[in-house]
């Protein structure tokens, strides 16, 4: 019945839309514009690569088609159907401007104009004596379409750059030096864009000179393409540029400027009265503050210039950084004045600012699902103070409360979902300074490009497993960061302090788990040591990320981030040995834990076309106990997992490994999965296509484990769980699509992966294999793909809802 009523459903669109015709509602002549192609010719005699240039050309052609459907333009004919609305701002008119479109009609000579532009962009392109021609076809139906030939002749490429000069002024003689970082490349081809960006390119360095009145309209580059016939040793397309500065530049911007006075008026409202913002001098600035809100060695540390300095683009831009930085500013307006006199070379310098509200409050109610079928919800509540001590500081506090539960799974087993819901709450508070609080040292504000922060930070958070346990924490942190340039940043952490326990165990639930004989007693030993063992870790940490700027017009970008983190040294030392050598050293009755961490990512991006790009990351991670600890088990706050929306996306978060280590059924039942290592290799790959401003999709592979070590006494796994020689037969693969939707404030992501490579099939036995004979399944799992069947879509199919890309 169900199948009829859809058949007859499908066989009435087919006729409604059969039936439908825009042809009525087109005026006499005229014809709907319904796309374009492009065709690349290249010259038959000099051959040139043209690979690409169709796609290229494509992008010039305006306006933008009417959207068809199966050849259908059904938007235009929704846009007449449901004509013209009474009132603008009904549901009729939305419904129209939503779902229907104006219609675009072909026009030739809108054909002749994007033809024209095409001979223009091969022209900037360096394809020099191209041409263009482009034709509509229009069909029965009455749409259109363009279709463009391009012939293009062989492009020109760079042999010689001359800067040219007429004397040996300073400014004559800085821009010579100029050369030196030049974008022009012998053997490149000639492009206006690459011409554009030199001349921005030495714009900055004169700037950086005291050239304040400089601008890259002064420059311009002759291209002489006659040099391949005048030499015949020379290939015919090639061409020298000279690059002069025009004869009518004015003087003011061939000469350096000095810094005369700096002035700053932290009030509301900008004076248009300049005598109006001068106060009192000290350090070289004139320093307003109608309401004595802040403490003037903020604006000398923040505000690189002084009186006779030389104007330097780089100490301008860095001081508007920083005072935006300090993130107590609804706006920060600069400007230089020209003093008035008539061979002045002297700048003053203005800074007009507006404070924003000292206190503010921001609740924040967020959801999220995860891969490990949890879902939740977080009420956060943050309450900031900014320039809490009159010095730009801000105090930041927040309290927060939110759940997990699961979402499936585990009904039989664990119908009561005991261990499987969590909740969490906890407070924080972070007191930033923007500067180092350390004695002797004092900013200098023309060396350095941003400010330094110094962070203090407390942490306490209850987590709470429903039914069995909670997890306590409580954490303070002291921590600089710090940059010299936007490139490279620095976070060191010299003191944190970190207490974990765990509390109100239910130990009636603890003992059921551990006897039961299907749970493996290395789970249950592993479990146990979780629930009994509470510690006390007084470390540093070490962090740094350094993000290169891609070089114009290169198509790579690469990222690296490493750390170090290491614990338990210095209370190790001030306490006293315990009575029984195998036991830790405590503090205060908690045992002390010495560690060392290591961590290292690498990012690689490569633009493969406007819309196309590739994504690679590779992270290493290991961390080891030593000396006081070297018998204790890591705690798994300190360890790593593998799984989950920004990891190996085929995998449920924390199900895999590790290595090939099998966790039993009922293990997972009661506990989840929790499965943590000491070593991590991770690598992932993504191909990233752009269809819209909004929509964008990716296909991707990952691969990586984590693994234990060094031995199954201290980590309560079994071998298969250990680093080896053979570790790269343990590593699992997965792959899968993922859709993107870039609303330019967040990204939502929605990925799909399903295993290619499972490890643990390393240690499970082939239900195929002949009796008597020990056989273990092949860890390749191609062979086992089945999309019609639902049990294995339920096993198999991993969906990651998350925000943000994964890397």
């Amino acid at each position: 019945m169900k199948s009829s009523i859809l058949s007859i459903f499908v066989i009435c669109v087919i006729v409604a839309l059969s039936s439908c015709s825009v042809n009525k509602y087109v005026p006499q002549g005229q014809s709907l514009y319904v796309g374009s192609s492009v065709k690349v010719v290249p010259d038959t005699a000099s051959k040139p690569k043209v690979k690409g240039l169709d796609a290229e050309l494509e992008v010039i052609i305006k306006p933008a088609p009417n959207k068809t459907l199966l050849g259908f333009p059904w938007k235009v004919w929704f846009y007449y159907w449901i004509g013209e609305p009474k009132d603008e701002g009904g549901l009729r008119s939305w419904f129209r401007n939503k779902l229907g479109e104006p219609p675009i009609f072909a026009s030739q000579r809108v054909t002749d104009i994007n033809a024209a532009n095409m001979v223009s962009y091969m022209d900037n392109e360096g394809y020099y004596r191209s041409s263009a021609k482009g034709v509509l076809k229009i069909s029965k139906k009455r749409t259109a379409k363009a279709e463009y030939t391009a012939y293009v002749m062989p492009r020109y490429v760079i042999n010689e750059i001359h800067y040219v000069v007429p004397d040996s002024s300073v400014f004559n003689k800085d821009l010579v030096l100029a050369k030196k970082g030049t974008f022009f490349r012998k053997g490149d081809p000639i492009r206006l864009d690459v011409v554009a960006s030199e001349r921005n390119r030495i714009d900055s360095e004169l700037k950086g000179k005291g050239y304040y009145f400089f601008n890259p309209d002064y420059l311009y580059v002759k291209v002489d393409s006659t040099i391949g016939r005048a030499d015949s040793t020379m290939k015919p397309q090639q061409v020298n540029l000279y690059l002069e500065v025009k004869p009518q530049t004015v003087q003011t911007a061939l000469k350096q400027y000095f810094i005369n006075g700096v002035y700053v008026n932290t009030g509301t409202v900008v004076s248009e009265d300049t005598n109006s913002v001068r106060g009192p001098v000290r350090r070289g600035l004139n320093i307003k503050d109608p309401g004595n809100l802040y403490k003037r060695r903020i604006f000398y540390d923040a505000i690189g210039f002084r009186k006779g300095n030389m104007y330097t683009n780089t100490i301008h831009n860095a001081s508007l950084a920083r005072l935006v930085n300090f993130q107590n500013f609804r706006f920060v307006k600069n400007r230089f004045d020209l003093v008035p006199r008539s061979d002045s070379a002297l700048l003053d310098v203005y800074y007009d600012l507006a404070p924003l509200k000292k206190k503010s409050i921001q609740t924040i109610l967020s959801a999220s699902t995860k891969s490990n079928n949890l879902g939740g919800s977080q009420l956060e509540v943050t309450w900031k103070n900014r320039n809490f001590f009159r010095g730009a500081e801000i105090l930041t506090v927040k309290a927060y409360v939110g759940f997990d539960v699961q979402l499936g799974g585990n009904k039989v087993d664990n119908p009561n979902r005991v261990g499987n819901e969590y909740y969490r709450y906890g407070a924080s508070a972070d007191l930033a300074f923007p500067r180092f609080v350390v004695p002797f040292h004092r900013i200098r504000p023309e060396k350095s490009e941003v400010l330094p922060k110094t962070v203090l930070s407390l942490n306490y958070e209850n987590r709470v497993q429903k039914g069995f346990y909670t997890t306590t924490s409580l954490r303070g942190d002291w921590s600089y960061v710090w940059r010299k340039n936007s490139q490279i940043e620095h976070t060191l952490t010299p003191i944190s302090v970190n207490f974990i326990q765990p509390t109100n165990v239910n130990n009636e639930r603890l003992t059921e788990i551990i006897f039961n004989p299907n749970t493996n007693a290395l789970d249950a030993l592993r479990y146990s040591n979780i629930l009994e063992n509470k510690y006390f870790i007084l470390g540093s940490n070490y962090t740094i990320s350094y993000r290169p700027n891609p070089k114009p017009f290169s198509k790579n970008q690469y990222i690296f981030i490493g750390g170090v983190d290491y614990g338990g040294n210095l209370l190790s030392l001030l306490t006293k040995k315990n009575k029984v050598d195998s036991l830790n050293k405590e503090f205060f009755g908690i045992p002390i834990f010495q560690y060392a961490k290591v961590d290292a990512e690498i990012r690689y991006y490569r633009t493969l076309s406007p819309k196309i790009k590739w994504a690679n990351r590779f992270i290493g991670g290991l961390v080891l106990p030593y000396g006081n600890s070297k018998n204790t088990i890591v705690p798994q706050f300190k360890q790593y997992f593998a799984g989950g929306s920004t990891g190996i996306r085929a995998f449920r978060a924390r199900s895999l490994g590790p290595g090939s280590y099998v966790t039993d059924s009922s293990s997972v039942s009661q506990f989840g999965y929790q499965s943590f290592g000491d070593i991590r290799l991770e690598a992932n790959s993504e191909l990233r296509v752009k269809l819209t401003n909004i929509i964008n999709v990716a296909a991707f592979v990952d691969a990586g484990n984590i693994w234990s070590v060094p031995d199954s006494a201290r980590s309560s796994y079994d071998k298969n769980a250990l680093i080896s020689k053979d570790f790269i037969k343990q590593v699992a693969v997965g792959g899968g699509i993922g859709l993107r939707l870039d609303f330019s404030f967040l990204i939502f992501r929605l990925d799909i992966a399903t295993p290619f490579r499972k490890p643990s099939y390393l240690q499970t036995l082939d239900p195929n294999a002949s009796e008597g004979v020990v056989k273990y399944k092949n860890p390749w799992v191609f062979n086992e793909f089945a999309f019609g069947n639902k049990t294995w879509r339920k096993q198999n199919l991993i969906l990651n809802i998350a925000v943000g890309l994964p890397f």
